[in-house]
């Protein structure tokens, strides 16, 4: 054998074996590349979702470390309600609309009008309070009504006014003249709503 096929065969066998060390790599990577990028993928999106459920935890551990304050809060603003006297504190529905008529009969009374009746109409619920209802038909002049709606609105507990109606009462005729007078009077239709807390 000459040494120029010699040679020829080691460069052949070197060649081979890098050959077989570069597929020997190509799968090394191949499998690295199946098997680690995934893993490490997943690792990485896993440390994302870490962080943000630690956030969230730093978050409610702020939120309970002021629940405290958030409490002491709300029950002085519940007790400062309960001071400025804006709802009925009488013990059932029944007796508070009872006291609402009783203080808005007075009120048309001392005003110089005239109550032609008052009427309690069923109560309704919303959210923790009760809405207590007196549908009231009067008569009187304009003046009346304004001295009868400022007494109203200014009320302690708070009472509004709702479906206020005023029309002009008719005329009377002159028995001399027989003319139809007008009249100063107005016939007026409007709804008290008060307001009570639902029992705890």
């Amino acid at each position: 054998m000459s040494i120029f096929n010699k040679a020829n065969l080691q460069a052949q066998a070197l060649q081979e074996r890098w050959l077989a060390i570069g597929l020997l790599a190509g799968v090394v990577l191949i499998i690295s590349l199946v098997i680690f990028v995934p893993l490490i993928s997943k690792e990485l999106e896993l440390l994302e979702e870490k962080k943000a459920l630690v956030f969230k935890l730093q978050q409610y551990e702020r939120i309970l470390a002021n629940s405290d304050t958030v409490t002491n809060s709300m029950a002085d603003i519940t007790k400062k309600q309960e001071q400025q006297g804006y709802f009925n504190r009488q013990a059932t529905d029944a007796l508070a609309s009872a006291e609402m008529q009783e203080f808005i009969k007075k009120t048309i009374v001392d005003a110089g009008g005239q109550l032609s009746s008052t009427q309690a109409l069923p109560v309704t619920n919303k959210d923790a309070f009760k809405r207590i209802t007196v549908s009231v038909r009067m008569t009187g002049s304009s003046q009346v009504l304004q001295s009868v709606l400022y007494k109203i609105e200014t009320s302690e507990p708070l009472i509004i006014i709702n479906q206020l109606d005023i029309r002009p009462m008719r005329g009377t005729r002159n028995k001399v003249t027989r003319q139809i007078e007008d009249s100063n009077d107005l016939n007026v239709n409007f709804q008290a709503v008060s307001f009570m807390r639902k029992p705890a």
